[in-house]
């Protein structure tokens, strides 16, 4: 089976090429590396190029007929899309309705999309299930949220079949140490904590300590990558056995606060991590868990390395030795 990842030269997208590699897939990576990294692409054929190029996507469909096509390759950071939203909808919408055109020009006809629980907005229930309202609050999530309707309606008018896996909070790293985190600027709590752990920042800033939460700092559901990638391959194995068009939230279903994450590192890293704190930031809600029951049910997915200390620590040697 022949798999086109978007994006497999960034975080997530280079764990899901390690993983298909793993599997026996036959894989080739299409990435601009304005984020990813060409050494983290490893066991597949490396096609440097952008969503923005129509004639690359349509020689990369001629060559190869692919069985499925995963798009990792999107701009992640909200505070940033507010500052910057023609950046965000041009990448995140625009060039994704490209891929999804080439798609259908050449007959292809399995999607796996990375969504984000940003589209949901301020929660108004907690856990988050899949019947939530959309409301998102930033160019980032509303971006998402346009392309996810977008392949609604692809798939009523061109049959392309899809699955959105909405992603809480990406966590951790390749267990064997091989791949990591390596976003410029960092902007994700655990590693920013292992940084601080390791020394190659002076602390870590903990943004308001009086939320509604059990100890006042904000509670977030944790999910490791490889956790994710397994969604995945079962997401693309329900389309490849008929399945309708889908989506699905991802999490652990537990929530951890930030002082929790830094209390953990510790006791992972047998570092101390030196701690300042700062005001709220706008838009950060208290609470954010995923109910990812459906996901559970109907693809059959269950995270095994959900403990916090497990995540922390697969994170915390790739800040050793990657």
């Amino acid at each position: 089976m022949r798999i086109l990842v978007v994006g497999g030269a960034g975080y997530i997208g280079s764990h899901m090429v390690k993983l298909l590699n793993q599997r026996g897939f036959e894989v080739t990576v299409l990435d601009n590396l304005c984020n990813g990294h060409r050494d983290a692409v490893r066991g597949a054929r490396f096609v440097l190029g952008d969503l923005y190029e129509r004639e690359i996507l349509d020689q990369l469909f001629e060559e190869t007929r692919f069985d499925g096509v995963m798009h990792f390759a999107s701009y992640i950071q909200v505070g940033e899309s507010v500052r910057e939203p023609a950046k965000y909808y041009r990448n995140n919408v625009f060039k994704t309705q490209n891929l999804l055109d080439a798609m259908i020009a050449h007959r292809v006809g399995h999607f796996i999309f990375s969504s984000t629980a940003a589209i949901f907005g301020e929660p108004i229930r907690i856990p988050i299930d899949e019947t939530h309202p959309k409301q998102p609050i930033n160019p980032y999530g509303r971006g998402k949220w346009m392309v996810e309707q977008m392949l609604e309606d692809y798939d009523t008018a061109y049959g392309l079949k899809s699955v959105c896996l909405r992603y809480f909070n990406a966590a951790g790293a390749d267990p064997d140490g091989e791949l990591g985190e390596r976003h410029d600027p960092e902007t994700h709590l655990i590693p920013l904590v292992l940084q601080a752990a390791a020394g190659r920042r002076p602390h870590i800033t903990v943004f308001g300590q009086d939320y509604a939460t059990p100890d006042g700092t904000c509670i977030r559901d944790y999910v490791h990558v490889n956790d994710l990638g397994e969604a995945h391959l079962l997401a693309l194995q329900r389309l490849w056995d008929g399945g309708t068009s889908a989506a699905y939230n991802l999490g652990n279903g537990n929530g951890f606060s930030v002082r929790e994450v830094i209390d953990t590192a510790r006791a992972v890293t047998g570092r101390e991590i030196p701690v300042e704190y700062g005001e709220r930031r706008a838009g950060d809600p208290a609470r954010l868990v995923a109910d990812s029951r459906q996901a559970q049910t109907e693809l059959g997915w269950t995270p095994h390395r959900a403990d916090l200390a497990t995540i922390i620590a697969d994170a915390w040697r790739w800040e050793l030795h990657g």
